[in-house]
């Protein structure tokens, strides 16, 4: 379990983060593409290298994986998991909706999250056993009657296959059932879900997310009364295959899974 020691070097880590990006932002910086052609910017390289530089005097034992400088001590039972800037595109295009994501997963699951919104100073911590909190308030999702009531949000449909897109979209048109605006906003990478944990979103769905990027948002969902699982309606771990649902009724879960196709799903992941 994280304890209020650990609870405390996150809230640094994120401070550390925040102070390395807020003077950049909507500034001048470079970017260059990675491997898989996603944007990289100086910043997010500083960031990631201030709170590494953090855990390598606090936490000399633990494991750390990073989306920009790797992984170190691999085989440690607790790792912390650091996505610098979550949402790079948006900052990139001056859009205060990206954010800082840390974690740290115990034997492969999250125990301990944070969604730093360094602009606009806005925290969402969550730490399993706790209730979330808000800027130290506690949050709460909010109930959802039916799909047809729900906000769905997704950062983008690219982030699709074909196939996935065929899925999100039979959700989305569940959702928006014949209306010609509906519900649904794009956009926000993380920040959806602290919004989804504060009661501002309904029903997230994404695919092709790192580990880095979703292993903070499950204790913070999960914490404020939301679940969060894979698009086979399974648990959030280590190993999961980058398909996410978060959702802040947990009781609309089989109906999101139905509307896409996958009701009963379990183990049974049709089509692949």
């Amino acid at each position: 379990m994280a304890s209020s020691a650990d609870l405390a070097l996150a809230n640094r880590l994120a401070d550390a983060a925040g102070e390395a990006i807020r003077p950049l932002f909507r500034g001048s910086w470079t970017d260059e593409r990675k491997g898989d052609s996603s944007p990289v910017t100086e910043v997010d390289r500083a960031a990631e290298a201030a709170m590494r530089a953090i855990l390598e005097v606090e936490r000399p034992d633990d494991g750390i994986i990073g989306e920009e400088y790797g992984t170190r001590n691999e085989g440690a039972v607790r790792q912390w998991v650091l996505d610098p800037i979550d949402g790079t595109i948006s900052f990139m295009a001056g859009r205060p909706i990206f954010g800082t994501l840390i974690s740290l997963m115990e034997g492969g699951f999250p125990v301990l999250g944070v969604i730093d919104q360094p602009i606009a100073r806005e925290r969402w911590v969550g730490r399993i056993g706790h209730d979330t909190t808000f800027n130290g308030k506690v949050a709460r999702t909010r109930g959802c009657r039916s799909l047809a009531d729900a906000v769905l949000a997704t950062s983008s449909p690219h982030y699709f296959s074909s196939e996935e897109a065929d899925d999100y979209m039979a959700l989305a048109q569940a959702v928006a059932q014949d209306k010609r605006q509906g519900m649904i906003v794009y956009g926000g990478d993380c920040y959806n879900y602290g919004l989804l944990a504060s009661g501002h979103l309904d029903v997230i769905c994404e695919a092709g997310l790192q580990l880095f990027d979703f292993a903070a948002l499950v204790p913070i969902v999960e914490g404020a009364g939301g679940v969060m699982c894979d698009w086979s309606g399974e648990p959030l771990h280590a190993a999961s295959d980058g398909r996410v649902l978060a959702l802040g009724e947990p009781a609309r879960l089989e109906d999101v899974l139905e509307a896409m196709g996958r009701a009963n799903a379990q183990g049974h992941d049709h089509g692949h």
